[in-house]
């Protein structure tokens, strides 16, 4: 695809994003970035804001579903279907930690191929070609190395007014921006859809991607962030140094993450530098 795309006006790649709990989505803006530096025309479309035609989804190529969480996947499923009747020849990619859990089911809704919880690396393969002869369900994290993630591209997206909210008693408000430090988690809890995909690991965001990510977004408005990692003290050192740098470059900037108890409970030293 990627020698004819530069050519063309319109975008040949589509990602869709169903659901994130009203944040802006790192699953959208993270691979456009790695394919619009492969040559790819990139066309965003979260639709808990903004709604995908049907002239867009006969206009491309490759349409990418992103799909993080069981509602999402339910979402995504009408839309799916909907994709493979207007656009036969499209190739229809599911990728997220629910596509890989939900494989079998997302194939009789039409889709080709299904991408895990590292997926940036096989969408550019997909489009590239360089993914002729392997197979369609590409290895989960745990069986590969990990990524040299790049800076998301938000551009495409709808602006960050768009989302959640930090909401105070007071009725105060401040426009929200969200980033990811880390994915997976080295936990092993029975009831987190994590734990088949990822198997006890965990991979880090390079600190300077994930600052720059958090520049990008305070520079589009973003008061406070958050970070969506499963578990922000997976690498507690990686968490502190993120939040330090963020801290001295943007001292007004507020945030929240995910801990596990016992976490907090192990490193109380740290809970002083968070505050």
């Amino acid at each position: 695809m990627s020698e004819t795309s530069s050519s063309k006006d319109a975008p040949d790649v589509l990602l869709v994003s169903t659901y994130e709990m009203g944040r802006q989505p790192f699953g959208l803006a993270s691979p456009a970035k790695w394919l619009s530096d492969e040559g790819a025309s990139v066309q965003l479309r979260d639709v808990s804001v903004v709604e995908v035609g049907d002239d867009e989804i006969a206009g491309v190529d490759l349409i990418g579903f992103y799909l993080p969480m069981h509602t999402a996947t339910r979402l995504a499923a009408p839309l799916i279907e909907r994709s493979r009747s207007r656009n036969p020849d499209a190739r229809i990619v599911a990728f997220g930690i629910y596509a890989s859990l939900n494989e079998a089911y997302l194939r009789e809704l039409g889709v080709d191929t299904v991408l895990g919880g590292e997926f940036e690396k096989d969408l550019v393969d997909l489009y590239s070609g360089s993914d002729q002869g392997k197979p369609r369900v590409v290895a989960e994290p745990s069986k590969r190395g990990h990524l040299r993630f790049k800076v998301p591209d938000r551009s495409a997206l709808p602006g960050l007014e768009n989302y959640a909210q930090l909401r105070f008693p007071t009725g105060e408000t401040k426009t929200t921006g969200y980033t990811e430090a880390s994915r997976g988690c080295k936990h092993l809890c029975r009831h987190c859809p994590v734990v088949p995909v990822y198997q006890g690991r965990f991979s880090i965001v390079q600190p300077e991607v994930v600052l720059e990510d958090i520049a990008n977004q305070v520079e589009a408005g973003a008061e406070h962030i958050t970070f969506g990692d499963p578990d922000f003290f997976n690498g507690p050192a990686h968490a502190m140094r993120v939040v330090k740098r963020m801290n001295e470059a943007f001292p007004s900037v507020t945030y929240d993450a995910t801990i596990k108890i016992q976490h907090l409970a192990e490193r109380l030293d740290l809970v002083r530098w968070l505050k």
